[in-house]
């Protein structure tokens, strides 16, 4: 049974190319009223989904259902959808205003409608008086806030944005970055969005489908994906990990031992020992911005600290990345700097708490 509170069901969605599977049995939903991002590297199936969704790539194998009705052989025209693309792909030879209606003008919408649907589009964009310009006469940011306001004055079921905020300088995608989840939250439409860009799909999404190869890798909460990456591929991939291979010893009070390979032990939770379902190895992860560094040492009451001599400093502006050797190992490591940033050369402890401390089963992904 189809379930109304999903925009979007993928059911076993398969795509092949020839002898190339592009994305291999997926099951995803988009709830309604949310932001889904798809996030993963080239190649990895999030825009080869994108478009099949759209009806822009047929569905090999699996169902698509939109609002609970199967889509798999319906037009792209007849999907009522809101689409944005990298490149705007606005017509250069008509006004804002007839970029705006052009879908509209497929409607049977009078021409007042269509005069009072492109207006709020324009001001809900923010861009009330380009009515009468061409795209040539707006910027790049301005161009994306019309291409936006043209998939979105059709009042579709789903709006789907293709990397669209790429092609932009850094200062305007943190702008359009902002404005696009306003908008979407002011509409309370559901909407799918492709990204590469950790910072983007972080920070707008209310699920995270992070991909790799065809497969899903993981989704749910930024906040849950960031924090307990359920592979390798993800911890690596979203953010700066420190992923080392070790053993679980035995109780310490109240946490676990991880012997490490590299010779230290640290401290991990009873969360997180459950995690390693049963197996003895496993690989700890700890994230770049949970290390602590000072020139003490910190241990004690759930945290280890590492003696180890900085040899590389990435000063970041409000942060610097630091790279640490201990043990012969390489470690980053992600800290805010509140007057000047350790120097290179330094000696210095690493901090590193037993909840900041998160395990994978030892074999590979």
């Amino acid at each position: 049974m189809a379930d109304t509170q999903n925009a979007v069901e993928l059911q076993n969605v398969v795509k092949r190319y020839g002898e190339f599977t592009a994305v291999k049995r997926i099951d995803l939903t988009v709830p309604d009223n949310s932001f889904v991002t798809f996030l993963g590297p080239s190649g990895c199936g999030k825009t080869t989904t994108l478009r099949m969704i759209a009806g822009l790539t047929d569905i090999t194998e699996g169902d698509l259902l939109i609002r609970g009705k199967r889509v798999n052989s319906l037009p792209i025209h007849k999907r009522n959808l809101g689409l944005v693309f990298q490149n705007y792909a606005l017509f250069p030879h008509k006004s804002i205003f007839d970029n705006i209606a052009f879908g509209l003008k497929y409607r049977k919408i009078s021409k007042s409608d269509i005069r009072d649907k492109v207006n709020r589009a324009l001001d809900l964009v923010q861009l009330p008086n380009v009515a009468e310009r061409y795209p040539n006469q707006l910027s790049g940011g301005q161009q994306q806030r019309i291409a936006l306001a043209r998939a979105i004055v059709i009042e579709p079921d789903v709006l789907l944005l293709d990397e669209p905020l790429s092609a932009l300088d850094a200062n305007l995608r943190e702008e359009m970055r902002v404005e696009l989840k306003r908008i979407q939250r002011e509409l309370g439409i559901a909407t799918v969005f492709v990204t590469h860009d950790q910072s983007e799909a972080l920070a707008m999404s209310d699920k995270l489908v992070v991909m790799n190869n065809g497969f899903v890798e993981q989704e749910g909460a930024p906040q849950d994906v960031y924090n307990n990456p359920a592979s390798a591929f993800v911890a690596d991939f979203l953010g700066h990990s420190n992923i080392i291979a070790g053993a679980l010893g035995g109780p310490d009070a109240a946490f676990t031992n991880v012997n490490l390979q590299s010779g230290e032990t640290l401290l991990t939770t009873d969360e997180q020992t459950a995690k390693a379902n049963g197996s003895k190895d496993v690989r700890a992860v700890i994230r770049a911005e949970k290390i602590g560094l000072s020139e003490q040492d910190g241990s004690g009451d759930g945290v280890i600290s590492i003696p180890g001599k900085i040899k590389t400093v990435d000063y970041l502006g409000q942060q610097a990345r630091y790279f640490v050797e201990a043990n012969g190992r390489d470690w980053q490591v992600i800290n805010p700097i509140d007057a000047r940033p350790h120097q290179e050369g330094a000696d210095i402890f690493m901090h590193i708490a037993a909840r900041n401390c998160v395990l994978l089963p030892g074999h590979q992904d």
